[in-house]
């Protein structure tokens, strides 16, 4: 029997990513995937939304051609061709992951992987049980949707993230159950094919932990596209007669529609794994790791969304490289501190660190620089002058601590304030670097010298705090 210096349990972005490091540096590893390797992110989440997202996309700027003198008939819409572009590039991403894996001499394994005890791992199959051994194992088995038993999850009528990636029909109206980044992502890309949506969040506002004025204007789109929101709401009830939900809303009458989407957050995949009998810990289904994610048995680490730390596929292709570096000798630490995320609405968010109402509770002394997408040349020329940019810096040497976006490319211009963070630049520096012009990066340098009321582009007096 073969051992392998590290063993990987889950090819998603953790997993996989997990596996090829080791490789890289001379490892002999082994991947076990019970499903296609990607993992939610590239199957059931992250590539399947982004491409519809895409189409989405497309659509909204089709429908204001003719601002730019482009005159065509109202664009028809095929969902059905749209699901299956979808599927397309989800399966190129999945063959190009296990090109990769075989390109670095991964060995793959199709199955459900459990620990046996210290470096010894079973693979069940319908068919067949395997075994093997590993000095070190890497678990990242990632997270799945949270199914309340109150809203009767059916896969038909009643969805989660995973089943509504997969239905071939548009359907004709929406309900979303939860305010959060995957169902106002949702919200967007149906409202934008045509489906009349209705959003409901039981918290105040959408999208919390996103900046308020970042969030009001996702509110402004959500209601130029016919989006029915309701905040401070809860739902009491759902019931399926004849193909369509009726759903009870607090306070509000009965709502019918053809289906509705559960997206009240995920939940680490954790269960029948042995991580009782291996002596690891976990706390509300959660595995306990540390800085170098170790779990509390030697030889077991653990990475991504099955820690519950940060719930992004980013973060676990993080996670798996300073777990690979110490299952191997090393002695890396992770670090949280400047982790970036998108939130692909219509319009798009961006945002990293802290954002100006979270500096406020932590009762820091800073200021904030504001630059509006309106007074950018090249927002104006694409027709997209929706959005804004806000940085918040540190009043006493001007270290950035976080930026807000929303708006065209906003997922791409975080990378920006990220970098800049990361690297531990001031305002006053970032506004010094010479940005190409007409581009959207500009409205982070403007954003960066109105810290300090020195934008060139923008009128009136700087607001702070």
């Amino acid at each position: 029997m073969t051992e392998y210096d590290i063993a990987v349990i889950g090819g998603g972005p953790g997993g996989y990513v997990a596996a090829i490091r080791a490789a890289q540096q001379g490892a002999c590893v082994c991947l076990i995937e019970a499903e296609r390797v990607g993992g939610t992110c590239l199957n059931h989440g992250c590539i399947p939304t982004k491409a519809l997202y895409s189409t989405a996309q497309l659509l909204h700027r089709m429908r204001q051609a003719e601002e730019h003198g482009i005159l065509v008939d109202t664009p028809r819409f095929d969902f059905a061709k749209a699901a299956t572009r979808k599927d397309e590039v989800v399966k190129k991403l999945v063959g190009g992951v296990e090109q990769l894996l075989k390109a670095n001499k991964v060995e793959l394994y199709r199955g459900k992987a459990s620990l046996e005890g210290p470096g010894r791992l079973r693979i069940q199959r319908p068919d067949v049980t395997a075994r093997l051994r590993a000095k070190n194992i890497i678990i990242a088995t990632g997270s799945r949707a949270v199914r309340p038993e109150a809203f009767a999850v059916d896969g038909r009528n009643v969805l989660t993230s995973r089943e509504i990636l997969a239905i071939k029909e548009l359907p004709e109206s929406l309900l979303v159950i939860g305010g959060g980044y995957i169902g106002c992502e949702f919200a967007s890309i149906f409202a934008a094919f045509g489906t009349q949506v209705t959003v409901v969040e039981q918290l105040p506002r959408l999208l919390g932990g996103s900046d308020p004025q970042v969030v009001k204007e996702v509110e402004k789109s959500f209601q130029q596209a016919g989006i029915a929101v309701h905040t401070d709401t809860t739902v009491e009830g759902l019931e399926v007669d004849s193909g369509r939900v009726r759903v009870r809303l607090s306070g509000r009458d009965e709502v019918s529609v053809e289906k509705v989407l559960v997206a009240v957050g995920r939940t680490p995949n954790s269960a029948d794994l042995g991580l009782e009998e291996a002596g690891v810990k976990t706390e509300k289904g959660a595995i306990l790791v540390d800085e170098g994610m170790r779990t509390s048995q030697a030889g077991i680490f653990a990475i991504g969304d099955v820690t519950n730390i940060i719930q992004l596929a980013h973060v676990a292709s993080y996670q798996a490289g300073i777990a690979v570096a110490n299952a191997l000798g090393g002695d890396e630490k992770a670090d949280y501190q400047v982790v970036p995320s998108a939130i692909f609405t219509l319009p798009e968010i961006g945002q990293v660190g802290l954002t100006e109402e979270a500096a406020r509770e932590r009762d820091l002394d800073f200021e904030v620089g504001r630059f509006s997408y309106q007074a950018s040349s090249k927002a104006l020329c694409d027709g997209e002058a929706r959005g804004l940019v806000k940085l918040v810096a540190a009043a006493d040497d001007g270290r950035i601590l976080g930026a807000s976006f929303v708006g065209e490319e906003a997922s791409s211009l975080v990378a920006e304030a990220a970098v800049a963070m990361a690297a531990g630049l001031s305002a006053e520096a970032l506004g010094r670097v010479i940005h190409a012009h007409p581009t959207l990066p500009e409205m982070v340098m403007e954003a960066a010298e109105d810290v300090h009321g020195l934008a060139v582009h923008k009128t009136g007096r700087k607001r702070n705090r």
